[in-house]
């Protein structure tokens, strides 16, 4: 099922058009601009810190970072980089572009429909998270190509390729460690070489790799700063390098969400021009707030594993609604999720709309269609011509929570098998 773009496809052509159009629109500013903006040029700086031999970070791990990724991602960056901006962009924008269509074509494939979507079906997600794929070049975000890279994991585990599988899901995390959340995931399903893959090839990455063009000992004394400075750093404040977006309305995560209705947090503190407004129910400390979010996410996690059906009774339909959860529940988990986070509703949604296409119960399909418009018009409120606080409340989120409602249904109703159906004909 998985192809190449066809030119004799109107659709794929609409694809090839749309990349090539926002790859323009990531170039003009820096060819006949004043230079492009967003994390474009901090890119540009890390790979030419490690073209140079410079540091990464400071050596103080609670002065500011301005690279608040691991090393391996500069390593990677300096490639493109040595030959300059212009270079880099393209290849990033490239990178963005295939990502996309291959999480198209991974999703489409991974559904358990047992049907080959028609064009416009198949189309219609990457249609409805076009604004997220905006993100995507206009920031130069990885979190498509991370998107992407963790569907070819799971795709490689459905085909007996646990190792591959792993060291893809490590290629991911060491980027941009959210992706982490699968570990636990792969354990409960015994899936024990892909997590032993994993954890192998993190280590990889995260040490051996940078090794030889940064030296081991000056890696793994990066790694360390790094972990200090991100990971190993949680205030009042807020956590990892960036105060003033942690708690604010630009983040949905359950931990963000959880603080801001349990304590009194100025939402607007990403923006010092804007009043202070807050929209707490209580008024915890921070210590107990972060009882509450353990609480949450410890429910969530006891309910996912809940619905979870028996390794005996996992079927393909059944395996792709289990990952769609999965993939909402990594992106609201992680501490940090901004609006082009939820680019990783993608599979979900595409999970979503095939049942809403193909499952044999009328009223069943009308009733997915109408689950997919509500998450859809949630999603919506993100656009500026609605007030911040829609989103301070978790716009996203609630969309979020709605897609793994209509997941869960689908895997505790599956559609009736043929014997089924013969059965309640006679």
């Amino acid at each position: 099922m998985l192809r190449w773009p066809s030119l004799r496809r109107p659709l794929d052509v609409l694809f090839l058009v749309t990349s090539v159009a926002l790859t323009v629109y990531v170039l003009v500013p820096e060819i006949w601009g004043n230079g492009k903006t967003k994390d474009y040029p901090l890119w540009f700086w890390a790979g030419q810190q490690v073209l140079r031999g410079k540091g990464l970070y400071p050596s103080d791990p609670n002065a500011y970072f301005e690279f608040i990724y691991p090393p391996l991602p500069a390593i990677l960056l300096a490639v493109p980089s040595w030959f300059g901006k212009i270079p880099l962009y393209v290849c990033l924008s490239f990178l963005n572009a295939a990502a996309w269509w291959m999480t198209s074509q991974l999703s489409n494939a991974m559904t358990g429909s047992g049907r080959i979507p028609g064009a416009w079906i198949a189309a219609l997600p990457g249609f409805v998270t076009v604004t997220f794929v905006f993100d995507m070049f206009d920031l130069g975000q990885p979190n498509l190509v991370l998107l992407a890279m963790m569907l070819l994991g799971f795709w490689w585990l459905q085909n007996g390729r646990p190792w591959a599988a792993g060291s893809m899901f490590a290629l991911a995390t060491a980027i941009k460690v959210f992706p982490v959340a699968v570990l636990p995931y792969l354990l409960w399903r015994r899936r024990w070489a892909a997590a032993a893959s994993m954890i192998a090839f993190t280590g990889v990455f995260l040490f051996l790799v940078p090794a030889p063009i940064r030296g081991f000992e000056r890696n793994v004394s990066e790694l360390s700063t790094w972990y200090r400075g991100m990971v190993g750093s949680s205030s009042e404040k807020g956590f990892g390098q960036r105060d003033e977006q942690n708690w604010s309305w630009v983040n949905q995560s359950i931990i963000a969400l959880t603080h801001r209705l349990m304590r009194p947090i100025n939402f607007n503190q990403d923006d010092p021009t804007k009043p202070p407004r807050t929209m707490n129910l209580l008024d915890l400390d921070f210590g107990t707030a972060n009882w509450v979010v353990l609480a949450v996410s410890f429910l969530v996690g006891l309910g996912f594993v809940a619905v979870l059906p028996p390794p005996s009774k996992v079927t393909r339909r059944s395996n792709a609604e289990e990952l769609g959860i999965l993939f909402c529940l990594m992106t609201v988990a992680s501490p940090l999720a901004r609006q082009y986070y939820f680019m990783w509703l993608f599979f979900p949604l595409t999970v979503l709309i095939h049942r809403a296409a193909y499952d044999p119960r009328p009223a069943v399909r009308s009733a997915t269609w109408l689950l997919l418009a509500l998450a859809g018009g949630l999603m919506m409120l993100s656009f500026p011509v609605f007030p911040i606080y829609l989103q301070a409340i978790g716009n996203n989120l609630a969309a979020t929570a709605v897609i793994v409602a209509g997941l869960v249904w689908y895997i505790k109703n599956p559609p009736p098998t043929n014997s089924d159906i013969t059965n309640m004909r006679n």
